[in-house]
């Protein structure tokens, strides 16, 4: 259940999701979260039937458009945010991490106002959830995403930055295995319900 006052109503549809680390903390500055991130993603679209159409990995947070191919995006939302919090936790204390007492202590007076977790808390409640209801929106959140990294000044186009799915737009290969939506070049204002023809 979101808590911030979005939901994802039909687990069948396509949704933008964001999922952000408590206290905007800049864990995603080093490699080896980011491939935690990504490792994940991968497994659960080959074992647990996500199917991710974008995606854009930032300092503090990860943006994605993600659907279930079982119909139950929150369950593997849930799962996904559960396992990599845990991973990245164990990865920051068992590393030679020079913020690992800062970042510890930070996740760790995040529990206090949450009664869910006892030790630590990676990711903050919620994902604020938007439905995917034509391609027009897609396209607005995958342009979105994208130029993200250019917008912070880490590249100066979107395909050239490593994490996230604009290389698998522009060049066809990524380190994620997405899945592509037709470019909106046909018509960018048709408002039809594309994801009949990618629900499988």
């Amino acid at each position: 259940m979101e808590t911030d006052g979005y939901k994802i109503r039909d687990q069948s549809k396509p949704h933008y999701v964001t999922f952000t680390v408590v206290n905007w903390v800049d864990v995603f500055t080093r490699q080896v979260y980011k491939y935690i991130l990504i490792e994940n993603l991968n497994y659960c679209i080959k074992e647990k039937g996500m199917i991710v159409f974008g995606y854009v990995i930032m300092s503090n947070h990860l943006h994605l458009i993600v659907q279930s191919s079982m119909n139950d995006l929150s369950g593997v939302i849930r799962d996904f945010k559960k396992y990599t919090a845990k991973a990245i936790i164990n990865k920051i204390k068992v590393d030679r991490e020079s913020r690992r007492e800062w970042m510890l202590e930070l996740f760790s007076k995040a529990t206090e106002s949450h009664g869910r977790n006892k030790a630590y808390q990676f990711w903050r409640y919620g994902n604020h959830p938007e439905e995917i209801y034509s391609q027009k929106f897609l396209w607005s959140k995958l342009d979105y995403m994208h130029l993200n990294p250019v917008r912070a000044g880490l590249v100066e186009k979107a395909s050239h930055y490593k994490y996230s799915s604009a290389s698998n737009y522009v060049f066809g290969e990524g380190e994620l295995d997405v899945s592509l939506v037709d470019s909106p070049v046909i018509d960018v204002h048709s408002n039809s319900k594309f994801w009949k023809s990618i629900v499988w």
